[in-house]
């Protein structure tokens, strides 16, 4: 991290996870995320009697929609609002090690709600057969689109002071996205390679089939990197 002149971005990372955890806001979004896979799992093995992963891969994005918005509103918004972002910006910390800092908490806080979930795979491949590798390809997808929400979710945190106008306007970002290959029949011909490019749950969902695609791993490393780095430019505004 040093060489990179990246130093600063651990102990922000400490920082912002700490806050997370000495809070309740952490133990009652995870505790909500993982209610409400829990039940649709429960019941699609109880009472459909269905044994599948399936569900799990296609509620939890659904899910992203609204946690992800929630965990990040607050990230720079808070800051910007109360003044503590110029007090932090008075140390020799750069605001590109502020986003990759608070990026990563947020990003550990999002595979920590995961994390339970594994309980599902256990049951699955005790009650029968388990395909590993879609299993495993299925969680990677599920981290990176995450950490793209993540990034969009910073950046709109960059954007205001007000931590609802933040969580609002990451939501909107996120749901477009996730809604562009659902709307292709109403798209212009000419549009629509271009739209089903740029839509995240047709690249979540090559991955979840065991795909591992150069240009699916590409489109999620380029559209995070992308969000962080107009969230620092972002940043940086305030000192024009």
């Amino acid at each position: 991290m040093t060489s990179l002149g990246l130093s600063n971005v651990g102990p922000i990372f400490r920082r912002e996870l700490r806050s997370y955890f000495n809070s309740p806001v952490a133990y009652v979004v995870i505790i909500v995320f993982l209610s409400i896979i829990g039940w649709f799992f429960t019941s699609n093995l109880f009472l459909m009697n269905v044994s599948s992963l399936r569900v799990v891969f296609e509620l939890v994005p659904l899910i992203f929609l609204f946690f992800v918005p929630a965990i990040t509103m607050r990230l720079l918004a808070e800051e910007q609002k109360s003044g503590t972002l110029e007090l932090l910006t008075t140390c020799p910390v750069r605001d590109v090690e502020i986003v990759l800092g608070k990026f990563l908490a947020a990003w550990t806080l999002l595979a920590a709600a995961m994390a339970p979930t594994l309980l599902f795979v256990i049951t699955v491949a005790a009650l029968g057969s388990l395909d590993m590798g879609p299993v495993l390809t299925g969680y990677l997808g599920l981290l990176l689109m995450g950490g793209v929400y993540i990034a969009i979710g910073i950046l709109a945190s960059s954007l205001t002071e007000n931590q609802i106008v933040a969580f609002i306007l990451s939501f909107l970002i996120i749901l477009a996205l996730f809604l562009m290959d659902k709307v292709l029949i109403y798209v212009p011909e000419a549009f629509a390679s271009t739209m089903e490019f740029l839509a995240i749950d047709s690249h979540f969902s090559n991955i979840a089939r065991g795909v591992i695609d150069s240009r699916n791993i590409l489109y999620f490393t380029s559209l995070l990197g992308f969000s962080l780095y107009l969230a620092t430019v972002s940043l940086e505004r305030r000192k024009w």
